[in-house]
Formats: structure tokens, sequence, C-alpha cells
């Protein structure tokens, strides 16, 4: 009881679903958007971690993700109007942080994923392992 006699809330925070921003790309992002990457239209690039920009936007796509995946309501909805297409747009742009990328490993068909490589270890360690430490 706190000093108004009153129970307090603990609430604790939600788990994260992904723990870190490679397992949320790897796992989800880049098979949700299935697009032609051809390095002139829309570009990307499969080690996406080596440009500062890409991962301060794409670490805010999973937090925002995180936390809109909670309202069975509209939360999706609003993640991919306020969130994804937005993000999503300026990445893939010929303008964008992966201009210039070129070669193989960076281009995809319309059915395929985008492309990934795997960051160096350690680079994106898991969040849900600090959780309560």
């Amino acid at each position: 009881m706190n000093d108004w006699g009153e129970d307090e809330l603990h609430e604790a925070a939600p788990m994260l679903y992904y723990g870190s921003v490679d397992e949320f790309v790897r796992e989800f992002l880049r098979h949700a958007y299935r697009r032609r990457v051809d390095g002139r239209r829309r570009c990307w690039a499969a080690e996406w971690w080596r440009y500062d920009e890409a991962v301060a936007r794409l670490e805010a796509l999973w937090r925002a993700w995180e936390s809109l995946r909670l309202d069975p309501a509209t939360g999706m909805s609003v993640w991919w109007r306020d969130h994804a297409d937005y993000h999503m747009s300026v990445l893939l742009d010929p303008d964008g942080p992966f201009a210039g990328v070129e070669g193989d490993q960076n281009q995809s068909r319309v059915t395929e994923p985008l492309p990934y490589a795997p960051p160096p270890a350690g680079l994106f360690e898991d969040a849900r392992d600090s959780v309560g430490s």
C-alpha cells in the first residue's frame, strides 16, 4: 500500500517479440517487404547494418512495431501507415541511404525477401537478455 491507502500497481513491461533490430529485419521486415530491388528504382543493402541512417530508421521501425503490436484494434494499421511505409520509402529510395550500393547480393525479385547478410557477431545484442537484470 502507498501513503494514500491504495495498492501500487506493478505492471511489467511487455516482453519484446524480437530481441534486436537484426532479428526484426531478418525474421519479419525483409519478408513483409517483398519488392523488386534493382539498384535503380529501389535500393537496398544486404549489409544494411553498415549504414548509420538505415540502422537508426530500422531501429525506429522495430521499436514502433513492438509497441503498436500490442494494440489489437488498429496498431498494425498505424504501424504500416505511419512508420513502415514512410521509413521504407526513404530506405528504398534511389537517393536514400543505400544509393550507389551495387552487386547481385543487393538485388531481389518481387517475390523474394529483401536481401540480407548477417551482421558481425555481437553487433546487435538481444535486448530480452537484459530485461529484469
